[in-house]
């Protein structure tokens, strides 16, 4: 439902942004029509998040203007950007946790009478919205109650509760299975059938080629190029994007797989506990693990983690038994975790890149009396920036000023100093761009070439298909299948993690 390209909802005329004297923008120009879903892509650090700043008052630019319904306007909070009809669903979360549902998607909007709150309208009109993206829970559970999945359905049912007419979406699906998402894709249709104006930001690329009327592609802060429907292509976007052409984005080298390094027997978890599971992962293997959100893919590695000691079953490193009571006992067992949430979970976020590469080997860097070999830390840090291709100004950075690819990166550095025989990977890929996601793609194939057991959760089932040697399914804290590589495609997976059936699933089987 595209209007008249010569009566544009939005204008961006020559908007530019510095910080610190580094240009974050320069000269960016775009418009945005009623009706239409327009993609900006891009790495991390091609700007796109300082533009959508900008377009949600959160900052202001140094240069240029924009315009609203051809009058210029000045957003210079997000409470403006709101009465122009701006709403943004910001990548990390924005939520209460100590709130219910409800009042998280209400807040600072609730409908008073009388100078009081009606909840009883709250709660009727929330569940409405909720309804409308597809999450079936009550308005009234704690928003802390939800996963992370869950959360991100929250803020999206929040912006479309403001009845905005143009909706910044910035990596929507990023915590969403292919389930999720294609509800998520249904509701992004209907917005742009009523004509509501969304910029969609996201680094799956198949998502903008499904959904975009039109692409703009921003590297180094400047427009990049731009592409119509008929030209939105992923190998275009990707070359628009890096500058270059990429050759095979899944490089996939064929390599000996070990014995069993990793075993689980009957292990119930805390979340699933009617639900035995068995499986293993054999050294230089690299498992997927699929599912849908909620399926208990995360509880099951940080299950094996011992985050949540195991509420029954055994676990066995190499064939010999080991008791994973903590994180302490798992590190100690060869065990290493990439959580989902990195910057909650992954990484301390006030620390420099240094001193959150140096977090795993404070024990085995020590010196006489308890002190820190600073200059073993120091090596170790130089080498795992050089082999992760840390993108930063020094190791002395914080890391919360790192793009998301960058803090990735350092979480994996993390864990490699330790030089662990299993890498449990929990979306090691959500909200990285196209060229980070190679790097890790590449990192994971050559440790399991180094005889490393990869098991690794991802909701993208392109990622899952093209990167493991064997694929599990869950479905409601269970093993649904087991998939072998040549069985490997989205129908067979999806089916199985709908609690369905394939003939190609070896349930009987007991492990791996």
């Amino acid at each position: 439902m595209l209007t008249d390209e010569s009566s544009p909802l939005l204008e961006v005329r020559s908007i530019s942004k510095s910080y610190f004297g580094v240009p974050a923008l320069s000269d960016i120009r775009l418009t945005l029509q009623a009706g239409e879903v327009h993609a900006v892509i891009g790495e991390n650090g091609a700007g796109k998040s300082t533009l959508m700043k900008i377009l949600a008052g959160l900052t202001k630019p140094d240069r240029g203007s924009l315009s609203l319904h051809g009058k210029q306007v000045e957003i210079d909070s997000p409470q403006t950007a709101l009465t122009l009809g701006i709403a943004m669903i910001h990548q990390e979360l924005n939520l209460c946790d100590n709130l219910d549902v409800g009042a998280n998607i209400y807040l600072g909007r609730e409908p008073t009478r009388f100078g009081r709150i009606q909840n009883s309208k709250i709660y009727a009109d929330a569940k409405k919205h909720l309804s409308s993206v597809g999450l079936e829970v009550s308005p009234r559970t704690r928003v802390d109650q939800l996963t992370i999945g869950k959360q991100q359905l929250v803020e999206i049912a929040k912006a479309v509760s403001s009845q905005a007419k143009i909706l910044i979406m910035d990596e929507p699906t990023s915590s969403l299975s292919q389930h999720e998402a294609n509800k998520l894709f249904d509701v992004v249709r209907q917005l742009r059938s009523q004509g509501v104006a969304i910029v969609y930001i996201s680094h799956r690329l198949a998502e903008v080629c499904e959904l975009a009327d039109r692409v703009t592609v921003l590297r180094d802060g400047e427009v990049a190029g731009k592409l119509e429907h008929e030209e939105i292509a992923h190998d275009r976007m990707v070359q628009l994007m890096v500058g270059r052409e990429i050759g095979q984005f899944y490089s996939r080298e064929q390599h000996d797989i070990g014995q069993a390094v990793l075993t689980a027997e009957e292990l119930r978890t805390t979340a699933h506990p009617e639900h035995p599971i068995s499986l293993e992962v054999r050294a230089g293997e690299i498992v997927g693990l699929a599912g849908l959100v909620g399926a208990g893919r995360t509880e099951l590695l940080t299950t094996m983690f011992g985050i949540q000691p195991p509420y029954e079953g055994t676990m066995k490193i190499a064939g010999k038994r080991v008791a994973i009571n903590n994180p302490h006992d798992a590190i100690a067992a060869g065990i290493a975790l990439v959580p989902e949430d990195r910057k909650q979970q992954g990484l301390i976020l006030e620390w420099s890149i240094r001193h959150n590469i140096g977090l795993t080997g404070l024990e085995q860097n020590q010196l006489a009396g308890g002190r820190l070999n600073a200059r073993r830390e120091q090596e170790d840090t130089t080498a795992m920036t050089h082999e992760m291709k840390i993108k930063s100004s020094s190791d002395r950075q914080l890391s919360k000023h790192l793009s998301g690819g960058n803090q990735q990166k350092v979480v994996l550095a993390k864990w490699l100093t330790m030089r662990p025989r299993v890498l449990l990977l929990d979306e090691p890929t959500r909200g990285v761009d196209i060229g980070a996601k190679q790097e890790i793609y590449r990192l994971m194939e050559q440790l399991a070439g180094q005889g490393v057991a990869i098991l690794f959760v991802s909701s993208e089932l392109e990622e899952v298909i093209n990167l493991s040697d064997r694929v599990l399914v869950m479905h409601e804290g269970r093993i649904t299948g087991r998939l072998q590589r040549e069985d490997l495609s989205d129908s067979a997976i999806m089916q199985l993690a709908t609690g369905g059936s394939t003939c190609k699933q070896e349930t009987a089987m007991p492990a791996g």
